[in-house]
């Protein structure tokens, strides 16, 4: 029995978030889950922030989000070989892709994602780091608690 899940990616169009949008399509999701495309911005002074800043923008459908404008939107400029990689995986793996800006912390915005979106898993990029320097920073960051977690 498949049971589509919730698949949310953070996006900051570096080459290591995008590497973790391939892998994620690649060889996670399945046929009819929904696949959010998660970008946090830091800026602080769209116009924009004012309306969305405590719940993050609207869910935007991936045709929706290839057509506006989103730079003059919500200040987020479209990167097209992830939106080519997207509607490949719409059309062939019949995967559901939304995009979701939130403004603020990564972190913090990250962590809120997961329980407002009600993700089953949240890929990320490695920002470069390898597995010992990953492991050093996890260990000296901020955690997320998640409902139901006891730590």
């Amino acid at each position: 029995m498949s049971r589509n899940q919730i698949v949310g990616v953070g996006m900051d169009y570096s080459p290591m978030s995008k590497l973790a949008v391939r892998w994620a399509v690649e060889n996670f999701v399945n046929i009819g889950d929904r696949f959010v495309v998660i970008h946090v911005s830091s800026k602080f002074d769209h116009p924009q922030k004012n309306l969305w800043e405590n719940s993050g923008s609207p869910l935007i459908p991936l045709d929706e989000f290839k057509e506006m404008n989103v730079s003059k939107h919500y200040g987020v400029n479209k990167d097209q070989e992830i939106l080519d990689m997207l509607d490949t995986a719409s059309k062939t793996r019949k995967v559901i892709v939304f995009f979701k800006i939130y403004w603020g912390d990564p972190r913090l915005k990250l962590c809120e994602a997961v329980e407002d979106l009600k993700l089953n898993s949240l890929v990320v990029g490695s920002r470069g780091l390898g597995v010992l320097k990953r492991e050093c920073q996890r260990l000296h960051s901020h955690t997320c608690n998640l409902p139901g977690d006891s730590g």
